[in-house]
């Protein structure tokens, strides 16, 4: 005789189908670390109440055009029952999440910043190497060694000219 007492666990596909999604959203959500179902024996997903009740807050407010970093912040937050009987974050639970995005905002500042650094580095050598392979096609074509050195070595002396009064 089965527990009555016992959670009712759902396969990936009955839960998906009682949220009207696809297993595969399910599983995302779960790749992406919103959601950690059990397992049964065999390995397959199961899912409780309290994983159901979490979807239904992740594809709300997914469908009010959240992102998935921005959902993953306010699931650490609980909701509070209102007068109404709504659910709704308190002021103390926005502003950890305002502060837990803007932190994610402030790392990903330094990130594109760090970017820029190693974009400028990139070009500066791509610009040094597209001057070697000129060189080295010109040779192949025929010219002159001593008159591709002088060239280079103008090419150079203007560069520092030029570098010196942008400094100054």
């Amino acid at each position: 005789m089965p527990n009555d007492d016992s959670p009712t666990l759902l396969t990936v596909r009955d839960a998906a189908e009682r949220l009207n999604v696809t297993p595969r959203t399910l599983k995302y959500y779960e790749e992406r670390g919103l959601v950690t179902p059990s397992r049964s024996e065999g390995r397959y997903r199961l899912y409780d109440e309290d994983d159901l009740e979490r979807f239904s807050r992740i594809l709300r407010l997914r469908a009010l055009g959240f992102s998935l970093a921005g959902i993953t912040e306010m699931l650490k937050r609980p909701l509070e029952t209102t007068e109404g009987g709504r659910n709704r974050y308190s002021m103390d639970s926005l502003q950890q999440i305002r502060d837990g995005l803007a932190q994610q905002i402030e790392s990903l500042d330094a990130r594109i910043e760090s970017v820029r650094r190693e974009l400028k580095e990139v070009q500066k050598l791509k610009s040094e190497l597209a001057d070697d392979l000129n060189y080295v096609e010109r040779r192949l074509a025929g010219e002159s060694a001593d008159e591709l050195i002088r060239q280079r070595r103008a090419a150079a002396a203007s560069k520092r000219a030029g570098s010196k009064g942008t400094k100054a």
